[in-house]
């Protein structure tokens, strides 16, 4: 057997200039911080006139359609979110995107995301970014070994003041009037959103649990193999707060730290199946018990599974555009609404034993979202 490094995988190379400055950016957080406040001052009189009205966020477990919406949604010509090209500098948003005015030259092509789940990137894309936000004045949002809620008893001014200018400088960079975000992590902290935006706009997507296990199973194995092959790769995602597959997947601690640890304990352990049924489980039930605890929360969000996405877009995306107050955008709908269909690029593939497991598992919520035992 050969002891040769495996070959590194394109999908997962990091530039070197990103790996280096990123790192740079990440060692300095406080830096940055201060960095960001002085942009924020510098903008003052533009950023006065930026209202933050209605927030939209796309939060759910991973891989249940949550990055096709976001897609979707960056669209709507109201709409600024996040993108690619936010990295590394993403505390100063205004003046990175300005500087990038005068260096990016070049069209660049698209290219398939290293999930390898037929959707197509440029550095322009939407990104799921603003975690590196939180993680500046949060330190425990990904340990599954204490609490990772945020509500409505959280007070973190210097944070608050701090995201609201974020927020207002991607408004004012994009010359857009409408948040959108597609934060996964955003699950635990939908109160503390809404203490900070009382007219937030919540998209829960949810998908039938087998497929959606199957789904996570499959990227979690491609991203092991590649961030073995790429260890840059593994840093980058860390710097990025994304912990969701891989080898730092870590397990979202919805307030039940026994519960958090055991399902940790089986997924670190190869209990997949096992694991990733009590996860799903875990992370729905929980939001199900939020959205019910809390008439406000309730009106705030919007259930899509992604089965009736796809067996009609046109419906669904009305409903989403509908429930976000986003104006209606026929344009919009038309667009996408041939594109969306079911993956077939693999199948479940678990045995009669594994399909049992999750069933037994996942009874306690699936009916919550009109799932059939």
């Amino acid at each position: 057997m050969s002891n040769a490094p495996k070959k590194k995988s394109a999908e997962f190379a990091v530039a070197p200039w990103l790996h280096t400055v990123g790192g740079w950016v990440f060692n300095h957080r406080e830096f940055w911080i201060r960095m960001g406040r002085w942009e924020s001052k510098w903008l003052a009189g533009d950023l006065e006139a930026i209202e933050i009205r209605q927030p939209v966020y796309v939060t759910g477990l991973v891989r249940s359609g949550s990055t096709l919406l976001l897609e979707i949604l960056e669209k709507h010509p109201d709409t600024a979110t996040h993108r690619y090209k936010d990295f590394p500098f993403l505390d100063i948003p205004y003046w990175w995107n300005g500087l990038l005015k005068y260096i990016e030259k070049k069209e660049k092509v698209a290219v398939e995301r290293a999930h390898k789940d037929r959707i197509q990137i440029t550095p322009e894309s939407p990104e799921s970014m603003e975690e590196i936000v939180w993680m500046g004045f949060f330190d425990h949002l990904h340990d599954p070994r204490v609490s990772n809620v945020l509500d409505e008893t959280t007070g973190r001014p210097e944070f608050e003041e701090y995201y609201k200018s974020h927020i207002q400088k991607l408004l004012l960079s994009r010359k857009a009037r409408r948040f959108l975000s597609k934060a996964n992590y955003m699950g635990t902290r939908l109160k503390y959103v809404q203490k900070m935006f009382p007219d937030a706009r919540f998209i829960i997507p949810i998908r039938e649990p087998v497929m959606q296990i199957a789904s996570i199973i499959k990227q979690h194995k491609i991203f092991c193999e590649g961030q073995t092959r790429n260890p840059e790769a593994r840093e980058h995602l860390r710097r990025l707060g994304h912990f969701e597959f891989g080898l730092d997947r870590r397990v979202i601690n919805c307030g039940d730290t026994k519960a958090a640890l055991e399902i940790q304990r089986l997924l670190d352990g190869g209990e997949e199946v096992r694991g990733l049924a009590r996860y799903w489980n875990m992370i729905y039930g929980y939001l199900h018990d939020q959205r019910e605890a809390s008439a406000e929360l309730n009106s705030a969000t919007v259930v899509l599974r992604y089965e009736d996405l796809c067996a009609d877009p046109e419906k669904v995306l009305t409903e989403m555009l509908r429930h976000t107050g986003l104006a209606m955008n026929r344009e919009l709908i038309d667009r996408y609404k041939d594109q969306i269909s079911p993956p077939t690029y693999y199948q479940a593939g678990f045995s009669d034993a594994e399909l049992e497991i999750i069933a037994a598992e996942t009874r306690s919520t699936r009916a919550q979202y009109g799932y059939p035992d």
